[in-house]
């Protein structure tokens, strides 16, 4: 199979690797939260027409590496994932919303991203395994 996938008028292979944080860097994303982020994520990835490569989502941050078509921009993007799943998770854990802290935001402004060229592999085993890698360095 090939790295590349086609849309109708263009060949592309854009990956990213995307991080981001809940305000304040607040330790949520576990549990029923963290679940519902990541099916969140999941399902706007599949709305964009991008692809998971990795998906990590650690307690206080997220990390995704992704291919994400030509036509969606990467702002665009990460702006859709992150408006949208804020959303869900305060809809469903209306509880968060009261919080005086939070506010109408769930996520911190901005986002770390990187583009992905030769390494890929070395990149998605670092996504997949950084969970083990903060535990090791805990104990």
């Amino acid at each position: 199979m090939s790295r590349f996938r086609k849309l109708s008028h263009a060949i592309w292979h854009c990956q990213y690797h995307i991080v981001w944080v809940p305000k304040y860097r607040f330790r949520i994303l576990s549990g029923k939260v963290g679940e519902e982020v990541e099916q969140c994520i999941r399902a706007f990835c599949q709305q964009l027409g991008a692809e998971i490569v990795e998906l990590n989502i650690q307690i206080d941050h997220v990390h995704l590496l992704a291919m994400v078509p030509p036509k969606v921009s990467i702002s665009e993007f990460v702006g859709t994932l992150k408006g949208r799943t804020a959303i869900r998770v305060f809809n469903k854990f209306r509880h968060l919303k009261h919080n005086p802290y939070w506010g109408n935001h769930f996520w911190a402004r901005g986002y770390c991203v990187d583009t992905v060229g030769l390494d890929a592999e070395k990149i998605r085993k670092y996504v997949k395994y950084q969970a083990d890698k903060e535990n090791q360095n805990k104990a």
